[in-house]
C-alpha cells in the first residue's frame, strides 16, 4: 500500500486464544491449564459430540446461561471433532500432567498418614518428580506445592497453543467464553503468535498512531492469502484522541464492572481493566479505550478471576502500562497460580507483587494492599487483595468482590488506615458454586450440597454495612456487578429486580441515603471529581 499509513479500526477485536479457547489466567499457568484442558475443554467437546442437540437446546434456555454448553446450534460437529483431535495431539504433555496430578493426589490420600513424607517421593509420578514438594499442614493433612516457575521452563508450557483472533464486532453479543471455542470462520483472521509477541503492541498502537499495513503484516507474518481480510481491519479515518487530564482535582472514571480510573494531572491508576473497547453504537453509554491515558502509570489487579483479569483488554494496553501491580502468592497451590509469572510470560514488564498491608508510594499517592476475604469458595487462595489509594489525605477503598465474613478484620485495618472518603464495594452476593470455575481442578467430585454451599460470592447487605460503619465513608458505590452488556460473555449474569444481589444492594443504598451518605449502584459509566488539596 505504498507509503500510506492507516489506523486500526475502533471495532476490531484482538482476541487472545489458547487451543482456540478464550484465554484466561488458568489457561496460561501450566498446571491449571492441564486441568482445564481435560476437565473442561475435552469434557465439553465430548459432551457436544455425543449430543449436539442438547447443547443447542440448552443455549436457548436462560436458566442455562453460563453452563457447559457450546453455542453452535449443534451445527459444528465436524469442526469440534477436529479441534478435539488437534488438542489431544498437540497437548499430549498437558494431558499427561493432568493424569500425574490426579495420581499424585490419590497417592497422598492413600499413603500419607502423618509420618515423614520423604519415603513417598519415590511414589511421585515420574513426570512430576522435581516439580513438587510434599507437605502436611499442622493437622497432618497431606498436600503438595508446585514449583510453578520451573513448570513455565518445562515441556508443559507450550506457547504454540497461543494465538490471536482478529475480527470486527458491531455489538455486545458473544457466546459464553468458558464453554464455546473460537472456530474458523471467513470473517476471523487467526494469527498463530504467542502472547508475548511484540507485534501485538505494534498492532495496538495503530488505534491512535497510524502506521504502514505492509510493515505490520510482515511483523505479524500475515500470509498473502490472508492480506485481503487483514487489510479490512484498518482505516485512514482517525478516531478521537485522548485529552490528558490537567485539572487540580482527582478525576474518577468508572468504565464498567470493577474498572476504575483515578487520575490527577501528574499520575493515573487503573484498577481491574475490563473495558468495552469497541466503537459501535450501544444502548449503554460507556467510556472506551479512547478515554484511557496514552501512558498508564499503574494497573492494579485485585484477584485472579476472568472478570478482573481480561487479557482481551490487557494485551492491547500492554504497550501503555508502566507498572502492573498484582497480589502476591508463593503458595504453589494448584488453585492459586502466581500472577507475576502469568504476566511476565505474557510479555508484561515491571510486574510488582504486593503483600497484605504493603505500600507503594509515589508523588502524593500511596497504594496499600488490604486483606481480601471470601469469594473463592473457601479455597486457600492468596492471590487476592483489596486496595486503599490515598491522594494526600483523600482516600478510596476498593474492596472488589471481598465478602465480609469477620468484621473484626476490618476493624483492625481501620486502626491503621483510618476513615475513608469513598468506598467501592462489590455485591454479587449469590455467586456461582465452586465447581463452576474451580471444578476442573478437583480430583474428586464434590457432593452437590457442599458445592452449592461454597460460592463465588461478594458481600451482602450486612457485610456492606459493616464496612460502612467501620470506615465511615462519605460516598459509597456498588460496583463489580457484571451488569453491563459487554460483560455477559464473561460473567453470564442477567439480573432482574427480584435478583438477590439487586435486592441486597438496593437495601444498602437506601440505608446509606438514610444516613446522608451519597450512594449509587454504578452502571455503564460515571465521572466524578474530588478535591484532595484541602
Amino acid at each position: 500500500m505504498g507509503n500510506r499509513t492507516f489506523f486500526l479500526k475502533p471495532n476490531v477485536v484482538i482476541e487472545p486464544l489458547i487451543d482456540r479457547w478464550y484465554a484466561w489466567s488458568h489457561l496460561v499457568s501450566p498446571a491449571t491449564a492441564a486441568m482445564n484442558i481435560v476437565g473442561r475443554h475435552l469434557k465439553i467437546m465430548n459432551s457436544y459430540l455425543q449430543a449436539p442437540q442438547i447443547h443447542a437446546a440448552a443455549i436457548k434456555n436462560p436458566k442455562m446461561l453460563g453452563g457447559p454448553f457450546m453455542d453452535y446450534n449443534g451445527s459444528k460437529v465436524e469442526d469440534i471433532k477436529k479441534l478435539k483431535e488437534d488438542t489431544i495431539e498437540n497437548r499430549v504433555k498437558s494431558i499427561e500432567l493432568h493424569s500425574a496430578i490426579v495420581e499424585l493426589d490419590k497417592m497422598l490420600k492413600t499413603y500419607a498418614k502423618g509420618y515423614s513424607l520423604e519415603p513417598l517421593y519415590e511414589r511421585v509420578p515420574n513426570i512430576l518428580k522435581g516439580y513438587v514438594e510434599l507437605v502436611y499442614d499442622l493437622n497432618n493433612n497431606p498436600s503438595y506445592r508446585l514449583f510453578e516457575s520451573l513448570l513455565y521452563k518445562s515441556e508443559f508450557y507450550n506457547e504454540s497453543s497461543q494465538s490471536i483472533a482478529l475480527w470486527v464486532t458491531n455489538n455486545d453479543s458473544r457466546p459464553f467464553c468458558l464453554s464455546t471455542p473460537r472456530l474458523n470462520s471467513p470473517e476471523v483472521l487467526h494469527l498463530n503468535i504467542p502472547f508475548n509477541h511484540k507485534g501485538i503492541d505494534d498492532l495496538s498502537r495503530m488505534k491512535r498512531n497510524p502506521d504502514s499495513i505492509d510493515r505490520l503484516a510482515n511483523i505479524l507474518e500475515v500470509s498473502s492469502d490472508e492480506r485481503t481480510l487483514f487489510n479490512t481491519f484498518f482505516t485512514e479515518e482517525q478516531s478521537p484522541s485522548y485529552r490528558k487530564y490537567q485539572g487540580e482535582k482527582a478525576r474518577m472514571r468508572y468504565f464498567g464492572h470493577a474498572c476504575i480510573l483515578i487520575e490527577t494531572k501528574d499520575v493515573n491508576v487503573l484498577l481491574d481493566p475490563v473495558i468495552s473497547y469497541y466503537g459501535y453504537e450501544s444502548t449503554v453509554s460507556h467510556f472506551s479505550d479512547f478515554d484511557l491515558p496514552n501512558i498508564i502509570d499503574y494497573v492494579i489487579i485485585t484477584h485472579n478471576h476472568q472478570d478482573h483479569i481480561l487479557f482481551e483488554t490487557l494485551l492491547p494496553l500492554r504497550h501503555k502500562i508502566k507498572n502492573i501491580v498484582v497480589p502476591i502468592t508463593t503458595s504453589g497451590a494448584l488453585q492459586d497460580p502466581n500472577l507475576k509469572l502469568v504476566f511476565k510470560n505474557m510479555g508484561f514488564q515491571n510486574v510488582i507483587e504486593m503483600d497484605e498491608m504493603e505500600e507503594i508510594k509515589f508523588d502524593n499517592i500511596t497504594i496499600t494492599a488490604i486483606p481480601f476475604t471470601g469469594e473463592h469458595s473457601d479455597l486457600n487462595v492468596k492471590a487476592k487483595a483489596c486496595f486503599h489509594i490515598s491522594i494526600k489525605e483523600f482516600s478510596f477503598l476498593f474492596v472488589a468482590d471481598s465478602r465480609v465474613m469477620e468484621p473484626m478484620l476490618y476493624t483492625h485495618i481501620h486502626k491503621i488506615i483510618g476513615n475513608i472518603d469513598v468506598l467501592f464495594l462489590g455485591m454479587e452476593c449469590d455467586g456461582a458454586p465452586l465447581s463452576w470455575l474451580y471444578g476442573p481442578l478437583l480430583t474428586e467430585d464434590l457432593a452437590r450440597d457442599k458445592d452449592q454451599s461454597r460460592r463465588l460470592s461478594g458481600s451482602d447487605f450486612t457485610g456492606g454495612m459493616n464496612l460502612i460503619e467501620i470506615f465511615k465513608p462519605k460516598e459509597v458505590y456498588v460496583y463489580a456487578m457484571g451488569q453491563e452488556p459487554w460483560l455477559e460473555f464473561i460473567s453470564s449474569i442477567k439480573y432482574t429486580e427480584e435478583s438477590n444481589p439487586i435486592i441486597q444492594s438496593n437495601r444498602l443504598i437506601q440505608e446509606c441515603h438514610k444516613r446522608n451518605i451519597l450512594a449509587e449502584r454504578l452502571f455503564g459509566e460515571k465521572e466524578l471529581f474530588y478535591n484532595y488539596n484541602n
